[in-house]
């Protein structure tokens, strides 16, 4: 059985081995952006699948600093680890966050994805098009809006340094 719960600092080592894990093993990579997110105060929502004691998925939405003033989470990244991709665990992991950004207040989420992937939850690039990002443009940057007209007119999104 598996369990979403919101992860605390006690997981941040089996969180760092996980996206690793799912990420090749990356040096900073995916990584490094969760613990620098972390460190720049910009972790607004972080969740962890757990199964049998052991952390085996992760998500971050981080808060994004917007033009005009309004409240964007950037989702990413979501690791599984290799051994439990394919099993429903990101999605779950996928939902329970979009819904934790929803109680927060959050009026939208954007994305740098895979296309085929993303769509399954209300993510669509045709949301992001009036959407200033240095990933704009790239069929792989999503949005959605959790409010009624949140990403109708222009906004310009800044992603955590992190994502440098």
């Amino acid at each position: 059985m598996v369990t979403i719960r919101p992860a605390t600092t006690a997981d941040h080592a089996m969180i760092e081995a996980v996206v690793r894990a799912a990420f090749d093993n990356s040096s900073h990579g995916e990584a490094g952006i969760v613990a620098e997110v972390r460190t720049e105060g910009r972790a607004l929502v972080e969740m962890v699948a757990e199964t049998g004691g052991r952390i085996v998925g992760h998500i971050l939405f981080s808060r994004m600093r917007c033009v005009p003033d309004r409240f964007v989470a950037g989702l990413g990244p979501l690791a599984v680890s290799p051994a439990h991709q394919s099993t429903g665990i990101g999605s779950t992991l996928s939902r329970a966050g979009i819904d934790a950004c929803r109680a927060l207040g959050a009026e939208a989420i954007v994305v740098l994805g895979h296309p085929p992937y993303y769509p399954r939850f209300g993510f669509s690039a045709e949301a992001a098009r009036q959407v200033a990002s240095p990933f704009a443009g790239s069929p792989a940057f999503m949005a959605m809006a959790l409010k009624d007209g949140a990403l109708d007119a222009p906004i310009k999104v800044d992603y955590p340094a992190a994502f440098g």
